[in-house]
């Protein structure tokens, strides 16, 4: 899980980058010496600015697929904090890459973009909920979540955090249809294909389990968590 005001079930605004499909291309370096600064002094705010008035998501998600590690790493971080539900796909393709970095912080803009994709409404409703959740008061959570869900009917997060209330409550077939109408919305979130593995695991249900499972390993292939769950179903299926 990531962050202490969020479940997760493993563990300003720019220009869509649809709308600008060939962006004038950024230099790696110049990229980099104009944002790390602002990261190695933790200036939030004026980051944030810096990127709404050099660039635009085209051009900084295009530096994720560039040569530069550097440049890779920051245009990713950078995402994280402003990217846009059409930045999602380049996103996450670095899932799989081998290096730790670049992979750990393609899930964390992932996490941060599922979060803030739906309408402003929804957004502080999905938000209250996750609050509510962390602290446990998943009657409130849910209340919230499907406040959030009648805001925004194409926002994919409140149906996952949702699905993980229901988890915690050992609904688990509602827990599953959750999990879902996410990944129908969102087809490359990992984390609701991992937790409809958990719910039927749960109810005992090892080949569906498997199946899930093998759904989030393919979107994120270092869950190694869901890997060794996979390795156990699959000893004691050998066993019987």
């Amino acid at each position: 899980m990531r962050r202490s005001a969020r479940f997760h079930w493993e563990r300003g605004t720019l220009t869509s980058c649809q709308k600008d499909p060939m962006p004038f291309a950024i230099e790696p370096a110049s990229f980099v010496s104009v944002v790390r600064p602002l990261l190695e002094s933790n200036n939030v705010r004026g980051l944030v600015d810096a990127l709404q008035q050099r660039w635009n998501c085209g051009q900084i998600a295009r530096l994720v697929n560039s040569g530069n590690h550097d440049a890779r790493k920051v245009a990713l971080l950078c995402l994280g904090m402003v990217g846009k539900r059409d930045c999602i796909e380049i996103i996450a393709a670095q899932l799989c890459d081998a290096d730790a970095t670049i992979n750990q912080m393609a899930e964390h803009a992932l996490w941060s973009i599922w979060f803030r994709s739906g309408t402003e409404e929804a957004n502080a409703r999905l938000w209250r909920g996750a609050k509510a959740l962390a602290a446990r008061q998943i009657n409130l959570a849910v209340e919230q979540f499907d406040s959030a869900i009648e805001c925004d009917r194409d926002f994919s997060e409140p149906f996952n955090q949702r699905a993980i209330a229901r988890f915690m409550q050992e609904r688990f077939e509602e827990s599953i249809a959750d999990c879902r109408k996410t990944v129908r919305l969102m087809p490359c979130h990992f984390g609701a294909w991992a937790g409809m593995g958990h719910c039927f695991l749960h109810l005992g249900q090892l080949d569906h389990a498997l199946r899930a499972y093998q759904r989030a390993i393919a979107i994120h292939p270092h869950l190694e968590c869901i890997r060794q769950t996979m390795r156990e179903i699959e000893r004691n299926q050998q066993h019987k």
